[in-house]
């Protein structure tokens, strides 16, 4: 009797993918730009919620808004982790489902503590999301094709900020806070059912090269983020200097040492803390936190400038916006068939978006909006040249079969950034009132830019150590 032909290992190489379709492409981005889009949306309901039948407190507002980023944040590297490990189609359909699961919940909530759960498990979809989408892109698309895909990939993730502005603006104005949540449900199930159809199936990384899912790497990372995003997002109200964030600052630290500590000697950690030895992944992950913490920060004073001192109401300040959608769509594009060097583009960037920052923090009540509005533009512009070229160098620094691990480390320098610009501006605002809202907003951007413009300067240094290969 003839033995039974071996079958080939799943890691073992296989055909040229063939080209990636639009069709799935679409799909996932448009899963990138939802999920990223709900860490904004709440921002502009805070007025109706704080006068709504919930009553919620001043701290439960706040963990209204932070719930989601701190879930989301918290859980990004475990989870790319496990799609990468157990499929990631399924990770992207389950995170769908959860996401879904939290905005019915929310969209039900009789209770503060009630809508923030929902937030919470929102936030735990949207951890499975985004590494999944990454991974799968990565595992999909031909080499040729991967640098668009890349390119797209980031635009959803930019666009999805200013969705959600633009989506709970209007929310706000017109409709109940609840309305946002209603709409999440069937959009998540409609989204749900274009990845069943659209998105094929990539192989599951198994053997000696799968992510180890590591339960006390995985718990003591977990902890040390969650420990040092709630210091971060805290800090505002209680303080930087005050026991509470100390503490919790002290405790993420802690956490994180001992999960370095774990992960270089375990045989199978979640993930090898020695690929930052890699100047180009440490400038990559640098860059990624600066781009998101000044995007952020602007995100966070833009709404009350054009509220507060331009008299704009919540939908016409959520499309006031709109100006910073324009280089993120066009630029990519440019710097695709621009071959210049990767510590130009991203370096350049983040200086782009360094001097925008500079020239909005001139604004006040009497600025044209069409002045503010050029500053967006160069902002845009700064995001859409050097976004593409950060996410590609964390991803790719990383093994093919760690995609979502590394879209998982991307992802999470954006959350952790993104957390700390609206921390420092939000300070910075607190301590400047009597300047008005005006001088405030002033202070706090030119921090953030001079803050950026520096890391400009670090990411481009630390591409340039780069060796060859």
């Amino acid at each position: 009797m003839k033995p039974p032909t071996p079958s080939a290992p799943p890691d073992s190489p296989r055909p040229a993918p063939s080209p990636l379709k639009r069709s799935t492409l679409f799909t996932l981005c448009a899963c990138v730009l939802v999920a990223q889009g709900m860490v904004a949306a709440i921002n502009l309901l805070v007025p109706q919620l704080s006068s709504s039948g919930l009553h919620p407190s001043s701290s439960e507002l706040l963990w209204t808004v932070d719930a989601y980023v701190i879930v989301f944040a918290g859980l990004l590297i475990p989870a790319g982790a496990l799609g990468d490990r157990y499929g990631r189609k399924g990770a992207l359909l389950t995170g769908l489902g959860l996401f879904a699961a939290g905005a019915t919940v929310s969209a039900l909530a009789v209770s503060p503590a009630m809508l923030i759960a929902g937030r919470g498990v929102s936030g735990a979809g949207a951890a499975l999301i985004m590494p999944a989408t990454m991974s799968i892109l990565m595992r999909v698309a031909p080499q040729e094709d991967r640098p668009r895909a890349v390119a797209s990939w980031t635009l959803a993730a930019g666009l999805g900020g200013l969705v959600g502005n633009l989506g709970g603006g209007l929310v706000g104005q017109y409709l109940s806070w609840r309305a946002l949540f209603w709409v999440v449900m069937p959009l998540a199930a409609l989204l749900a059912v274009a990845v069943a159809r659209t998105t094929p199936r990539t192989d599951k990384t198994v053997g000696d090269r799968a992510p180890s899912l590591d339960p006390l790497g995985t718990l003591l990372l977990t902890g040390g983020l969650l420990a040092l995003l709630f210091g971060i997002i805290e800090s505002p109200m209680h303080g930087w200097t005050s026991t509470r964030i100390l503490a919790a600052f002290a405790l993420g630290a802690a956490l994180v040492a001992l999960f370095v500590a774990h992960a270089l000697r375990s045989r199978a950690p979640l993930f090898d803390p020695r690929v930052f030895a890699t100047p180009r992944l440490r400038a990559a992950t640098l860059g990624t936190a600066a781009s998101f913490f000044g995007l952020f920060s602007l995100f966070y004073v833009n709404s009350q400038y054009l509220q507060y001192e331009k008299g704009y109401g919540a939908a016409r300040a959520g499309l006031a916006i709109i100006p910073l959608t324009i280089g993120m769509v066009f630029v990519p594009k440019l710097a695709a068939r621009w071959s210049g060097p990767p510590r130009v583009i991203a370096g350049g960037g983040l200086l782009l978006i360094g001097l925008g920052l500079l020239g909005a923090s001139t604004a006040n009540g009497s600025t044209p909006y069409a002045v503010y509005a050029c500053w967006l533009l160069v902002i845009s512009a700064g995001t859409g040249l050097c976004m593409p070229t950060l996410t590609l160098s964390v991803v790719g620094s990383l093994p093919p079969h760690q995609a979502g691990l590394g879209s998982g480390l991307s992802t999470s320098a954006r959350e952790v950034g993104a957390a700390l610009g609206v921390a420092v501006t939000g300070t910075t605002l607190a301590s400047h009132t009597s300047g008005g809202f005006a001088g405030g907003m002033a202070a706090a951007l030119r921090i953030v830019a001079l803050v950026v413009i520096a890391a400009a300067a670090l990411v481009a240094l630390g591409y340039g150590t780069t060796r060859k290969k």
